[in-house]
């Protein structure tokens, strides 16, 4: 007995001592439980049916017009096919573009004729509606061919006989999930064939397979990497469909009772800190999508998963979006993340009032807009949700928190500004962490330095995604790569993926005049290198420079070059002194100077030459204009000491 009472105390300690949420989801209610408080298919009704003018009057008129006036411009919309050699393109050619533009934009079109229809409730978009359901319904494949499974078997073709779910098939169901729920009584004058159609895809496509078949979101895959943005994501979507598509109240409260089981296995191991190692640009699919679930499954319950709203990890994955951000336009983009994601404004204020942070509110409120009619590509439910907030939205409060400073001690990432509540003056951003996370880029020890907002030593991040951006080339696009990032090349070596190359003795200490970040970064290159050690510390000197201090011990010091990019020319004007010429869009020209030891270095300048598929991305975000700054080492030591500063001339 006292065994078992030493067991279950140590237990506890665990779970308080690691802060680790298990199972908040599905371990809340069994499947009896659940099924007594789910609301049945027959007597849900989250939003108003079209029918209930006094319902929709409460919606915001603005939006409903400009959905209306957008809506009239698909009135001759020709749904077009999408031919299997579209599909064959990301094998032929890498390309994903072409595919993605025709298949969502039906889907675009779909559900702003959806929204305009509830608006007039006339009929006037009813058969295109229609013709839409059926365009769809008439497609081999929901999602995308760069998410096929990478077999010879299909090689950018859908097997119509084994349904696979992903990230757009699931979205697809959610427009048609909609449209059954809101116009079936239309859709039946017409024929009933309508609404059958779109169960039985449905099902066949989405339900059948997610409770018949492991999907790979739905888990920890064979290396052991935690579920990305896909499982929220899907499951937002799944929950949508199956709770206004399926009536069969058992079988919905099955799938329902999976999803929460699934989701878990989300959040299980997410860092407690709240850190999305996909960045800000996918912390929209990833902890937002949670939270999509969550107000669905409010909707569903009567309020029987508010609880969630009180979680410390959940609440802090609210609030790393505007933890994360640089400035008005820029946010921290390590890995495959934006530097200038959209910011989905609605969803965001509603996390805020639902978790109880005004901060996020406010940020929510700050980038609201007026509506045009235009949806958002993805997450369609969350129009919905907008429609009937706006009154209060529109006279919130706006304001960006700009935190003087955030350290995320599971994700590894500190982030620190001059002045709290401001983009004057520097910001700093770094990262420790592993070569195995989600949209990995080899980065250990890498940082970026913004200044009034705007950039200076960038991270490149990601560009257009290809046939090669996910497979076993990943690594041959070079801004996925150590070199190009602000981290050193040792004896000829960069970094590798893979969980084992990772920062150790990672450190953060603050005080009111400096934030900064050590840690050793030696994990993170192969044995050839020859790096027993590299210690690497970053920090922000508040309002007067910033300081990179590498102190290293090699078993063999044949090379050392220091990397550093930029979107800005850069010149050196006299040794140990380079000169970044910065001139930001709508920002002040000035000139930044990099300091460096010239009896250690040799500093040489490059642009990076951009041509392929992937570089249009880059040239997006940046514009053709990405700089290397190489110093490299012009006799290394096996134990030595690199110092250079940032500041303004």
């Amino acid at each position: 007995m006292k065994k078992t009472t030493l067991l279950i105390a140590c237990l506890l300690f665990i779970c308080v001592f690691t802060g680790r949420s298990q199972n908040l989801l599905g371990g809340k209610f069994s499947k009896d439980e659940l099924a007594k408080i789910l609301i049945s298919h027959e007597k849900w009704a989250p939003f108003p049916k079209i029918t209930d003018r006094a319902g929709w009057a409460r919606a915001d008129q603005g939006m409903m017009k400009a959905y209306v006036k957008k809506a009239e411009t698909y009135l001759n919309y020709e749904w077009p096919s999408i031919p299997a050699t579209k599909s064959l393109l990301i094998e032929r050619t890498g390309d994903r573009e072409e595919y993605q533009t025709i298949s969502f934009k039906k889907r675009e079109v779909l559900g702003t004729l959806l929204l305009a229809e509830i608006s007039e409730n006339k009929g006037r978009f009813l058969d295109q509606i229609i013709d839409g359901v059926w365009s769809i319904c008439e497609e081999s494949f929901w999602g995308v061919p760069a998410h096929l499974p990478k077999t010879k078997e299909l090689s950018g073709l859908i097997d119509v006989s084994q349904p696979f779910v992903e990230l757009f098939s699931a979205e697809t169901s959610t427009f048609l999930a909609w449209i059954d729920y809101f116009l079936g009584d239309q859709l039946d004058a017409v024929s009933p064939q309508i609404r059958k159609r779109i169960y039985n895809e449905t099902n066949n496509r989405i339900f059948q397979p997610l409770m018949t078949k492991h999907h790979g979101f739905m888990g920890a895959n064979g290396d052991g990497r935690r579920p990305n943005n896909w499982n929220p994501w899907i499951c937002s979507n799944w929950l949508n469909a199956v709770l206004l598509l399926e009536k069969d109240d058992q079988k919905r409260n099955e799938a329902v009772f999976k999803i929460l089981s699934v989701l878990d296995q989300f959040l299980n191991p997410y860092p407690q800190d709240g850190g999305c190692d996909e960045g800000p640009g996918y912390w929209g699919a990833a902890g937002a999508s949670l939270y999509d679930n969550i107000a669905m499954l409010n909707l569903a319950t009567s309020d029987a998963f508010s609880y969630v709203y009180k979680d410390e990890k959940f609440r802090n994955m609210g609030k790393f979006i505007y933890r994360a951000q640089i400035s008005p336009i820029y946010f921290v983009n390590f890995a495959d993340a934006s530097p200038k994601p959209g910011m989905a404004a609605d969803m965001i204020y509603r996390f805020g009032k639902d978790i109880g942070d005004p901060d996020m509110m406010k940020f929510g409120a700050y980038y609201r807009t007026s509506g045009e009619g235009l949806l958002g590509r993805f997450h369609y439910f969350r129009e919905f949700f907008a429609l009937f907030i706006q009154q209060e939205y529109q006279s919130a409060q706006q304001g960006l928190p700009l935190p003087k400073e955030s350290w995320l001690p599971d994700l590894q990432v500190m982030m620190a500004r001059d002045k709290q509540g401001s983009t004057d003056g520097f910001f700093v951003a770094a990262k420790g962490g592993n070569n195995e996370e989600s949209h990995n880029h080899n980065d250990i020890g890498n940082f970026m330095v913004y200044y009034d907002g705007f950039p200076l030593l960038i991270d490149v991040g990601s560009g257009t995604y290809t046939r090669k951006t996910f497979s076993n080339k990943r690594y041959e696009i070079w801004y996925n790569c150590s070199d190009f990032h602000n981290v050193p090349t040792i004896n000829g070596k960069t970094q590798l993926p893979g969980p084992q190359y990772k920062a150790i003795n990672v450190h953060y200490k603050t005080a009111k005049e400096f934030s900064e970040m050590s840690q050793d970064i030696a994990p993170s290159y192969p044995a050839e290198a020859g790096v027993e050690r590299w210690i690497r510390n970053i920090r922000l000197i508040r309002e007067k420079s910033v300081m990179i201090n590498d102190v290293v011990k090699l078993t063999k010091a044949q090379s050392v070059v220091q990397h550093l990019m930029t979107c800005y020319p850069a010149e050196v004007v006299k040794p140990g002194e380079l000169t970044i010429h910065y001139a930001p869009e709508n920002g002040k020209k000035t000139e930044f100077m990099v300091s460096y030891n010239p009896a250690q270095f040799e500093v040489s300048v490059e642009k990076i030459k951009m041509g392929a598929m992937e570089d249009k991305g880059v040239i997006k975000n940046w514009g053709d204009n990405i700089y290397r700054i190489n110093l490299k080492g012009k006799n290394p030591k096996k134990a030595d000491q690199f110092n250079y500063r940032i500041s303004k001339r």
